[in-house]
C-alpha cells in the first residue's frame, strides 16, 4: 500500500473499527464502569498515526496544536465518541527519523518524538494483514476488557483503604494517562508495607497491570473479601 491516500483511508478505517469494538464491549458493562473507562471519559480525543519502521497509533487528550506544514487530519465519530486522526512521519516530524526500531517497536521514543506525556492507548499495527477491521476489532475488544477490569479493581481497592482514597484517585488518573512509574509510586504509598506491591513497583520497568494486581491482592483481592468488623 504505497499510495498515501490509500494508507490514510486504511488507517482511518482501522481506528474506527477499533473504537467501534471498544464501544460494543463497553455496552456490556454497568454504566458506572463505562464512565470510568479512559476512552469514554469525555473531552477531545486525538489519535496520532505515526509511521516509523512500525505504524504506531497513540490516542491522547493532550492538544497537538493547529495543523502545520504537511500535517493531515481526518475527523472520526461514533455515537458516544468523537476523535481526530492525525498523521505523522519523518517528513512531517523529522525527529521520527532518529527512532531506532530494528529490534522492535520503540513505544517510548515515538511518544517522546511527538512530545506526548500521556496516552489513553498506544498500539502498533502492521500494514497488510495486521491493518484490517477484523484485527482492529480484536484490539478494541481487548482494550475495553483491560480498561473495564482495571476500573473494577480500582473500585475494590478504593473501598478498602480508608483515609487513602485520594491516593487511589490519583492512581486512577495516572493509569488513565499511561504513566507506569507514577502508578508504581502511588501503589507503594497506598500499601507501603506490602512486599508484593514493593516487588512489582520496584521493577526497572514496572508493569501497570502487575502493580494493580499486587495492590488489589494486598487489600484482599476482588472476591471473597469482607470488610473488617468495626472496633
Amino acid at each position: 500500500m504505497t499510495d498515501p491516500l490509500d494508507m490514510r483511508a486504511a488507517v482511518a478505517e482501522y481506528v474506527a473499527a477499533l473504537h467501534r469494538a471498544y464501544l460494543a464491549q463497553a455496552d456490556t458493562f454497568p454504566p458506572a464502569v463505562r464512565g470510568r473507562m479512559p476512552l469514554l471519559a469525555g473531552g477531545t480525543l486525538t489519535v496520532a498515526a505515526v509511521g516509523a519502521r512500525n505504524l504506531h497509533l497513540l490516542a491522547t487528550r493532550e492538544g497537538l496544536g493547529p495543523l502545520r506544514g504537511q500535517e493531515v487530519a481526518v475527523p472520526g465519530s461514533l455515537p458516544g465518541l468523537d476523535w481526530e486522526l492525525r498523521f505523522y512521519d519523518p517528513v512531517v516530524t523529522p525527529s521520527l527519523g532518529l527512532v531506532d526500531e530494528r529490534e522492535g517497536p520503540a513505544y517510548g521514543e515515538v511518544k517522546h518524538a511527538l512530545g506526548l506525556t500521556t496516552v489513553v492507548y498506544h498500539v502498533v499495527a502492521q500494514p497488510g494483514s495486521g491493518l484490517t477491521p477484523h484485527h482492529a476489532g480484536h484490539v478494541g475488544s481487548g482494550l475495553a476488557a483491560q480498561h473495564s477490569s482495571a476500573a473494577r479493581d480500582f473500585e475494590a481497592i478504593r473501598a478498602r483503604v480508608r483515609g487513602r482514597e485520594h491516593l487511589v484517585d490519583e492512581l486512577v488518573g495516572a493509569a488513565s494517562a499511561g504513566l507506569p512509574r507514577a502508578q508504581a509510586l502511588l501503589a507503594k504509598a497506598i500499601a507501603p508495607h506490602n512486599a508484593g506491591v514493593a516487588a512489582a513497583a520496584d521493577s526497572p520497568t514496572p508493569d501497570p497491570d502487575e502493580v494493580r494486581r499486587a495492590l488489589l491482592e494486598s487489600v484482599g483481592g476482588r472476591r471473597d473479601w469482607t470488610p473488617e468488623a468495626p472496633r
